[in-house]
């Protein structure tokens, strides 16, 4: 499989991601530079965590106005696989490639740690190597995470089976306490209607290798390897 990952100024887990992609998947993997205009031969493209453009104004706004967000939204309309990790998950927001937002974690903080997450739905392009309810242990690195959406989008997500994972405890408990940033019920990660753009703001490829401490980030990426 051929993965693209999208380079903008501040990204910082670009590469990251393409020794994961390339060296434990053992896939093709290339960087493509925020001003290119086009994105082919690829069958995934990545937006990786990072802070891209330092996040002025927004995380995510001045990214999603250069010429490769503009080709990514391109590429998705015409049926291409996306997933946004982290940066990558606010960028696809601000494109709108996505609904609703990502705010300012409501305790005002960075948060870094590992976290439980729940899997709502194991039918998708990115999880079908789950199992719906099995709990994952993904770290999480971010200040604006806390993903917000008014009740008509909610509404829409549940019935759509957007919602594809929420922060939990070790037991796979959907709670405030288990709730990092502050998330909408508990919301880490969804799908667009058409099920193949995907955004969330844990780092799967922050636990790919045991020596990581987790390696449940491959159920993710080894998903997509199968769609």
């Amino acid at each position: 499989m051929r993965f693209g990952i999208a380079v903008y100024p501040g990204s910082n887990c670009d590469y990251d991601t393409y020794r994961v992609i390339r060296d434990v998947l053992g896939e093709e993997v290339r960087f493509f530079d925020y001003r290119e205009t086009k994105i082919e031969n690829i069958d995934c493209m990545v937006l990786p965590g990072g802070f891209s453009f330092g996040d002025y104004l927004r995380p995510g706004t001045l990214s999603a106005h250069t010429p490769l967000t503009q080709a990514v939204i391109d590429y998705a309309e015409k049926g291409g696989i996306v997933i946004g990790i982290c940066n990558g998950f606010q960028v696809l927001t601000e494109a709108h490639l996505l609904p609703g937002a990502l705010l300012p974690n409501i305790h005002g903080k960075f948060v870094c740690k590992h976290q439980y997450l729940r899997v709502e739905n194991d039918s998708t392009v990115f999880t079908n190597k789950t199992k719906k309810g099995q709990v994952l242990k993904i770290p999480i690195a971010h200040h604006d995470g806390n993903y917000f959406c008014d009740e008509e989008t909610l509404k829409q997500l549940k019935e759509n089976g957007q919602i594809v994972l929420r922060y939990c405890d070790k037991e796979g408990n959907v709670s405030s306490e288990a709730n990092p940033n502050g998330s909408i019920e508990n919301i880490a990660g969804i799908v667009n209607k058409r099920g193949n753009v995907f955004g969330l703001m844990p780092h799967p490829e922050r636990a790919s290798e045991e020596v990581l401490g987790s390696t449940d980030g491959l159920f993710i990426l080894q998903s997509i390897l199968s769609s």
